[in-house]
């Protein structure tokens, strides 16, 4: 019995000793891992940052661009009637948002939401204002009722509340 609390004289400071370095190695360990991580993330991040302010640069011009009064005097040609004005509105906005999908990758979901919506917005005050006019109304006509229709509107346009959303956003990230 003398011999067996000698051995454990022996073996219990030698059992907590290898149990603190264990703790010891295994923290510091972590500490490393987590480090690597940090440095690893800081490192992307210098190079996807640049990547995701010209996202949100990107979708700002695409949201200028599909603003209304910007959008009808760009498109509009002499000789259209209401009909090919409206279809080619819609061919913009689409290949302008088309042209800009891979932005997404950059950009939170409730950006990239709310972008989606506000071209969906805009193609439906196209469409309404289409639909309140004549079959041989001009390309004039069209442009005049869409204006109309946004200057009625109480509240702001689509593309303005998006606009606003995102520079919010972008003062959060950088």
């Amino acid at each position: 019995m003398d011999g067996f609390i000698e051995i454990l004289k022996i073996i219990l400071p030698a059992v907590a000793v290898f149990f603190a370095a264990f703790l010891i190695v295994k923290r510091f360990l972590e500490n490393e891992d987590k480090r690597r991580e940090h440095d690893l993330n800081k490192g992307n991040q210098s190079i996807t940052s640049p990547l995701r302010l010209q996202a949100y640069e990107r979708i700002i011009i695409f949201l200028e661009r599909i603003n209304p009064s910007s959008l009808l005097v760009r498109v509009n040609k002499n000789g259209m009637n209401c009909h090919q004005f409206h279809m080619e509105l819609i061919k913009t906005i689409k290949t302008e948002f088309e042209h800009n999908l891979s932005q997404q990758i950059y950009m939170s979901h409730a950006s990239w939401e709310l972008i989606k919506t506000t071209k969906e917005e805009i193609i439906k005050l196209i469409n309404v204002s289409s639909t309140k006019l004549l079959p041989n109304a001009t390309s004039n006509d069209l442009a005049i009722m869409i204006l109309n229709i946004t200057a009625s509107l109480e509240k702001k346009l689509p593309n303005d509340i998006a606009i606003e959303f995102i520079k919010k956003e972008v003062r959060k990230l950088f």
